[in-house]
């Protein structure tokens, strides 16, 4: 079994800024995203938040089996910090700053310029177990502030920090691309994204790139 870099057991809250655990403290960062996300739901009505819509969405139909990956999201994020943690503090710190660059330009878009989606279906086409998961990401996550999505941001991030980590295995780089194409499509398809939510997260991922990997490179 691979050793671990750095020993987590002994790891105490006051060797926090000791060169060992230092790069913890890009953890603070989802923090303060949390902080913003809550100031920002119970702040902003949701009549104030701009609608966003193309057509491109009437021509999406709603498939509750896309809610899988849309899930498994959530997942591949703990399992890509966790593994870099332990594994690749270089890789840990370009995923947290990535993941972190992307969540503040977010952030000040949606305080800037709030938006919201209105494609969620009043009523759900079929009962199952999986339209039953979609019911309660409805219940949990609110259709406010979705422009650009941070799903598809944090895939995009989480794929290429992947790609370029020399350790890992070529069957798992394919399946963290596969994944991160379908939770692309997810979002759509579950009506949790317009379209347009998903082209917006291109630029954030360009300048995240740009700042992460390309910008010492070209110094």
């Amino acid at each position: 079994m691979k050793k671990p870099v750095v020993d987590y057991r002994q790891f105490r809250l006051r060797k926090l800024n000791s060169p060992e655990f230092s790069h913890l403290k890009l953890l603070g960062g989802w923090l303060i995203y949390f902080a913003l996300y809550f100031l920002t739901e119970n702040l902003i009505p949701r009549e104030s938040c701009y609608p966003v819509h193309c057509i491109l969405d009437d021509w999406i139909p709603f498939r509750e089996e896309f809610v899988i990956p849309y899930v498994l999201w959530y997942g591949l994020i703990v399992v890509s910090l966790v593994w870099f943690a332990l594994y690749n503090i270089q890789g840990f710190k370009q995923l947290s700053t990535y993941i972190f660059i992307t969540q503040m330009v977010a952030m000040a878009i949606y305080i800037l310029f709030p938006n919201r989606q209105d494609l969620r279906p009043e009523v759900l086409p079929r009962e199952n177990f999986l339209t039953d998961i979609v019911s309660l990401l409805y219940t949990l996550d609110t259709s406010t502030n979705v422009c650009p999505s941070l799903h598809v941001a944090y895939s995009l991030g989480i794929a290429s920090v992947w790609l370029r980590e020399k350790q890992a295995w070529k069957w798992w780089k394919a399946f963290v691309v596969v994944l991160v194409a379908l939770v692309c499509l997810s979002v759509a398809f579950v009506k949790q994204h317009s379209v347009l939510d998903i082209f917006a997260a291109i630029p954030l991922c360009a300048l995240a790139e740009w700042l992460v990997f390309w910008r010492k490179k070209k110094a």
